[in-house]
């Protein structure tokens, strides 16, 4: 999900959370010392946090390196201080509030981030969505992201934002699977902004936080 907000990867899915949990004991996780040596070899297995970005994850494991502490207190950033987003085309925007949460069962399973615009739901252009997720290559079709995403809505409603937005690709069955899982509709099919390539389709979705 990624920095930009694109996913890969009812009362109406509860069914389907309390099976995740069930059958592979998911929860979600802030970011800590104690998960830290999982998720680095799962970036060791050259998966990326970022879907946009093949190569976030070479540069997550310089950070790392470089200082784990700084590295594990960016991750939970809700006042948007941490240093400026670098789009694909090499453009630097500033960083939103946000943070991530790490999917947990047992080992590290993927990662589901969260970013806004304090007082409005409205966000950047350059911001594809509210909510980006990305699971390990060797743990999808185990119903995590679904799982993830459920779980993290309550969280968002808290903040008080009456929808959440959230983008795929057009052919990404998969990630649109789990965000109509947990009550998300079609909102338009657009063209990504020039920073994310030329001519690049995805479709909008909208997960509405107020009635539920």
């Amino acid at each position: 999900m990624s920095g930009a907000g694109t996913c890969h990867g009812h009362g109406h899915a509860r069914n389907s959370l309390d099976a995740a949990r069930d059958n592979w004991g998911m929860r979600l996780v802030r970011p800590g010392v104690e998960y830290l040596a999982s998720y680095r070899a799962a970036l060791e297995h050259a998966w990326s946090p970022n879907t946009t970005d093949s190569a976030a994850g070479r540069v997550e494991l310089e950070r790392i390196d470089a200082d784990p502490v700084a590295f594990l207190a960016a991750q939970d950033d809700p006042e948007g201080s941490g240093e400026p987003i670098t789009l694909p085309d090499g453009s630097v925007v500033r960083r939103l509030p946000g943070y991530r949460r790490w999917i947990w069962d047992g080992d590290f399973g993927g990662m589901i981030s969260l970013r806004w615009q304090p007082g409005t739901a409205a966000l950047p252009p350059h911001v594809l969505g509210h909510v980006g997720y990305a699971v390990v290559p060797w743990k999808r079709r185990r119903g995590l992201a679904t799982a993830a995403l459920r779980e993290l809505l309550p969280e968002i409603r808290g903040l008080g934002l009456p929808y959440v937005d959230l983008t795929t690709d057009v052919d990404n069955l998969a990630s649109q699977k789990v965000i109509t899982a947990n009550g998300g509709v079609l909102v338009e099919r657009f063209t990504m902004p020039a920073a994310y390539g030329p001519d690049s389709p995805a479709l909008r979705w909208r997960i509405e936080l107020v009635d539920q």
